[in-house]
């Protein structure tokens, strides 16, 4: 959903480490991408359990630092937190998740980036595409590799050009022309995938 949905009344939901987190941030686009996020964990968390959204306890522990700046963690859940341009976007599963938004770049040198981030299979399959059909492939391609890495722990460290691991699932998802999006859930199933309009949960 669109950044511009974020609102001064849903700071009162957040814990100490969000509100830090929120006055951290210089730009205004950054705070309403970040206290969206957080609201939509909160109130899809709070419907789940059947919890006020501010007694919904989040983690984001880093396991290396021990500093609370690291993905974003329930009890009883999976969760993957989003957002490109002015989308953002979350997923919540029953087992490890990734999700990945993107909006298209038409700037980006699409050839450079192919070489280091794509598999031989995909860097052909790009060569058939031009302008902006070939960025939108390009970011598609992207958007998988990074819900992949997301959903299995790697992170930045993962290889992009790695093709998809046993075990695990990869969709797209339709979010307009302007952004790109893939789900990736670890599991050696089909994943059915539900996808909901968060304003629905802001009220």
């Amino acid at each position: 959903m669109g950044v511009e949905a974020a609102r001064d009344e849903f700071v009162r939901d957040l814990d100490e480490v969000e509100r830090g987190r929120l006055a951290a941030y210089l730009r205004e686009a950054d705070k309403a991408r970040f206290l969206l996020g957080v609201t939509l964990v909160r109130r899809v968390l709070a419907q789940r359990f059947s919890l006020p959204a501010a007694r919904v306890v989040l983690d984001r522990t880093c396991p290396a630092c021990r500093k609370p700046h690291g993905k974003v963690r329930a009890a009883g859940v999976e969760l993957s937190v989003t957002h490109s341009g002015d989308l953002v976007g979350i997923a919540v599963a029953d087992r490890p998740v990734g999700l990945d938004v993107e909006k298209v770049d038409l700037g980006v040198d699409v050839d450079a980036v192919a070489r280091v981030a794509l598999t031989d299979a995909e860097m052909r399959e790009l060569s058939g595409y031009d302008g902006v059909a070939k960025a939108r492939a390009f970011t598609t391609y992207w958007t998988r590799k990074e819900a992949v890495v997301k959903a299995t722990g790697e992170g930045l460290r993962g290889d992009l050009r790695a093709a998809v691991p046993d075990g695990v699932q990869v969709r797209d998802l339709e979010v307009g022309v302007e952004h790109c999006a893939a789900l990736a859930v670890v599991s050696g199933e089909r994943p059915v995938v539900q996808v909901h309009d968060g304003a629905r949960l802001l009220g």
